[in-house]
């Protein structure tokens, strides 16, 4: 979760995704009005993975993030922390290696792949810092992580209809198309409470990232970071 103090534990995060997963990507695709496709599309491009690397995926919830670095020739690993996440996933994406895994306690050995990324998981590492640290601590020295999270719109006017669409549209929206829709009023909380772009460069920092850059998408609705190990 971020930073900011917000009510859920991590075991009440991964309880809220287990409940969610079996509708999650239907929901993600109608409050985004179809943009997350557009930012999974993006988060690959910056990645930009050559044949045969090995790519973790963090937060990959039921993998629909995973698939296309499978499908552009690398080797990816997809993690998450919720296992209904997990099952779902392994539903539809039987030959990905799902793993079960604590965002601040990764199961892998040291320097284990070429790429790390994370897409709108950070948010729910319950310390983002050690989240981060911990995945320079699985990338090899020269590896990069592209992480890809909800921001800050850069102009201000857009910024407050943004926040507005968060807090009340969104959770109305969510209680038509989710089995859950609670956890979307928690999703908006954690979105408002995120630092902005240069925040997260400075996170990156903290954790031992070097030279963290940013671009922003859906004029800083999104904003895409990336840095190396």
């Amino acid at each position: 979760m971020a930073r900011a103090a917000l009510d859920k534990q991590p075991a009440d995060v991964r309880r809220m995704f287990d409940t969610v997963a079996r509708r999650y990507d239907l929901t993600n695709d109608v409050l985004s009005f179809g943009q997350d496709r557009r930012w999974r599309r993006e988060v690959l491009d910056a990645v930009d993975p050559s044949y045969g690397e090995r790519v973790l995926d963090l937060a990959a919830g039921t993998g629909t993030s995973s698939q296309p670095f499978v499908d552009a020739g690398a080797q990816v690993v997809p993690c998450d922390f919720s296992i209904g996440m997990l099952k779902v996933g392994k539903e539809q994406f039987p030959a990905l290696p799902f793993t079960a895994g604590d965002g601040t306690k990764l199961p892998f050995r040291d320097g284990s792949f070429d790429a790390v990324t994370i897409s709108f998981g950070l948010r729910n590492i319950v310390d983002p810092v050690a989240g981060l640290a911990e995945m320079r601590r699985v990338t090899r020295p020269g590896g990069r992580i592209v992480v890809c999270e909800f921001s800050h719109p850069t102009w201000s006017p857009w910024r407050t209809v943004y926040l507005e669409y968060l807090m009340k549209a969104l959770p109305a929206i969510a209680t038509t198309v989710s089995s859950a829709p609670d956890a979307y009023v928690y999703l908006a909380e954690s979105i408002r409470a995120w630092p902005d772009q240069a925040g997260l460069a400075a996170m990156l920092a903290e954790a031992g990232w070097a030279s963290p850059e940013w671009r922003n998408l859906s004029g800083g609705i999104v904003a895409l970071h990336r840095a190396t190990a």
